[in-house]
């Protein structure tokens, strides 16, 4: 199996890390988290070469989300993610952005929504996807076992959790799918956040003020 890359552009004012990952062999690309500044992900792609497959989405705010349908609209691709219980964000999309001033933001309905369980595909490589709720009830991660590498949205970040005093949001859940879900994927797997700069999960155990292993020892 073969590794991919990852390009981080950060986009719309909340500087949301939307995620280019591509195999490098076939130019075939997807776009995580699209929330807006569309044009920076477009000259991306252009400027590399490559073929936009998908768009993959790990939960329904609006600066993740925002951007997904006129994105996919533009390369004629499918949406896949969130999970179905981000349905009420997704359809509210549009009235976020209005309230935001992000007007291009659009309500949409996915191709495909993901749960626990499910895999994604760029060009025959697969990353496995988890179903982590708690930043909002529907949230997702995606993980490519090979290039030990996870997109996380905002359920962790370095130094961080993701906040859950948002509509839905449930600080127990997100502890627990950060301990139950993300750990076990393996402390040398560095992850994409959905804002600030990437770690590893080895490094969150140690360090993290939420979720370190020592503040869970009995």
């Amino acid at each position: 199996m073969a590794t991919l890359k990852a390009a981080i552009i950060p986009v719309t004012p909340l500087q949301q890390n939307s995620c280019v990952i591509w195999k490098e062999s076939s130019k075939i690309a997807a776009v995580t988290d699209p929330g807006g500044d569309l044009s920076l992900i477009e000259n991306f792609i252009a400027e590399q070469g490559l073929t936009l497959s998908k768009v993959f989405i790990t939960h329904g705010h609006l600066d993740h989300a925002g951007g997904a349908f006129e994105l996919a609209e533009k390369y004629n691709v499918e949406i896949e993610g969130p999970h179905k219980d981000d349905g009420f964000l997704i359809n509210a999309l549009e009235e976020q952005g209005k309230r935001y001033g992000l007007d291009s933001a659009k309500n949409f309905e996915p191709n495909r929504w993901l749960t626990d369980g499910d895999q994604i595909e760029i060009d025959g490589e697969k990353l496995d996807v988890y179903h982590c709720p708690g930043h909002t009830p529907g949230h997702i991660v995606f993980h490519h076992p090979e290039s030990k590498l996870a997109i996380v949205g905002d359920v962790l970040f370095q130094g961080s959790i993701g906040r859950t005093d948002l509509p839905r949001g449930n600080t127990q859940d997100l502890l627990d799918a950060i301990r139950g879900k993300l750990w076990p994927l393996g402390n040398d797997v560095t992850f994409v956040p959905g804002h600030g700069p990437v770690s590893t999960f080895g490094q969150e155990r140690l360090t993290n003020p939420y979720v370190a292993d020592q503040l869970f020892k009995a």
